[in-house]
């Protein structure tokens, strides 16, 4: 995996994926549904940037019974990993941010803590 800087910061210059970006490095893994819910956006809209992050190397994924999750890669070069989630606890604490979490967390039947696997 190649990551140039220009990847990296081009993913963060998009509000949907900074969003999403911030609550995966909250969370730590997340599924589709859990995003579009915390961020209030349609489904289509958020799967078009989860497969940006994806093919740039970003996010890992992994299909749980009906759902796929997503994850921060864990095979980021470490200084990615360090702007990722510096930037996701600098931002958190400001909105929309706070917002989306407090969505997340109070989402009903939230399929990472309910799939059997």
């Amino acid at each position: 995996m190649n990551k140039l800087p220009e990847t990296v910061f081009k993913a963060l210059s998009d509000s949907t994926r900074l969003r999403c970006l911030t609550l995966l490095c909250q969370e730590g893994e997340l599924c589709v549904c859990e995003l579009t819910h915390a961020i209030q956006m349609p489904q289509p809209k958020v799967s078009r940037h989860l497969a940006l992050l994806r093919e740039s190397g970003i996010v890992a994924d992994h299909r749980r019974g009906q759902w796929i999750f997503y994850r921060i890669n864990p095979d980021l070069p470490v200084w990615v990993r360090d702007i990722l989630e510096r930037t996701a606890r600098e931002i958190a604490p400001t909105e929309p941010f706070v917002r989306d979490h407090e969505r997340l967390t109070t989402m009903a039947e939230r399929p990472g803590a309910t799939c059997v696997v």
